[in-house]
């Protein structure tokens, strides 16, 4: 039995004629109730009652018409939930991203992704930069928004922003009365950081500008996210270099400072190469084409 018997039966319930159910399906009479007759002996029970001048169904043949006309319209339901899913308009896409992006370019990507798609179902996972590589490589997330750093062939990306250093300290520092910071001013300051296995790119980004003044690279403090960084640069345990996008809602706790000549980052959506989830695709084009 498959869901075409189904059919020659919903056929005959809704007709309860053999012959204009034989000619709905485009049949003639003697297969049609040949096969109604198979589908009686495959379920065990007589389904129509032939008895009387009129075709009429028994109370098991309206339980199955009943039961069929679900299973078909659940059968339908897969089909196009299946095709949607293939065309990209439906099904689930796993978005995962670095804390920096959180403030303003998730949600402004989100936005526009989710009124071109709104019937898929977006998981967010947020995590380290360090670790948004390897959820991507071993298939645990669809597409990653992380810095760009070192090039995986198996991996394509696209440049989404391009963000820059600015520093950061609690509002009693003597470095919050400038209007502007310089790499010698950071001498002797305790400076805050996440690991390098972490976010190496920043890190590099860091070392790079306290570089310029021949400053070594020592951090007092080595947090892995960077809203605990901000927790303690508030308790004043120390000063740090943060990317800009995410002082735009650093609140009176804490406060910001341009750097003379800011080093820059660059931060992409990755994805797998050989990716097959068709919702990645407007996705990419939007990355392309966001304007943060």
């Amino acid at each position: 039995m498959d869901t075409r018997h189904m059919r020659l039966f919903v056929a005959l319930g809704e007709t309860l004629n053999f012959g204009q159910a034989a000619a709905r399906m485009n049949m003639t009479q003697p297969p049609f109730s040949r096969q109604i007759a198979n589908l009686e002996r495959d379920i065990g029970t007589v389904l129509v009652d032939r008895s009387a001048r009129q075709t009429r169904l028994t109370a098991a043949g309206q339980r199955f018409l009943e039961d069929a006309r679900k299973v078909l319209a659940s059968f339908e339901d897969a089909c196009r939930d299946a095709r949607l899913v293939g065309e990209g308009l439906k099904g689930e896409l796993r978005l995962g991203f670095m804390m920096h992006a959180a403030h303003r370019l998730v949600p402004n990507l989100l936005r526009a992704y989710t009124a071109l798609r709104p019937d898929v179902r977006v998981r967010l996972e947020e995590t380290t930069p360090g670790e948004i590589e390897n959820l991507l490589l071993s298939g645990v997330l669809d597409a990653g928004i992380t810095f760009a750093g070192r090039t995986t062939p198996a991996l394509h990306e696209v440049e989404v922003m391009r963000d820059t250093l600015s520093f950061v300290c609690c509002p009693t520092h003597p470095l919050a009365k400038r209007a502007i910071i310089h790499p010698e001013d950071l001498k002797a300051q305790p400076l805050i950081a996440a690991p390098d296995q972490t976010v190496a790119v920043l890190r590099h980004a860091i070392t790079e500008f306290l570089a310029r003044a021949g400053l070594p690279t020592h951090f007092t403090l080595e947090p892995k996210l960077q809203n605990t960084v901000l927790r303690l640069i508030a308790a004043d345990l120390g000063v740090a270099l943060v990317p800009s996008s995410i002082c735009d809602q650093l609140g009176a706790e804490v406060v910001m400072r341009p750097l003379f000549q800011p080093p820059h980052l660059s931060v992409v959506l990755k994805t797998r190469r050989d990716a097959d989830n068709a919702a990645l695709a407007p996705l990419i084009t939007l990355a392309q084409n966001i304007n943060i």
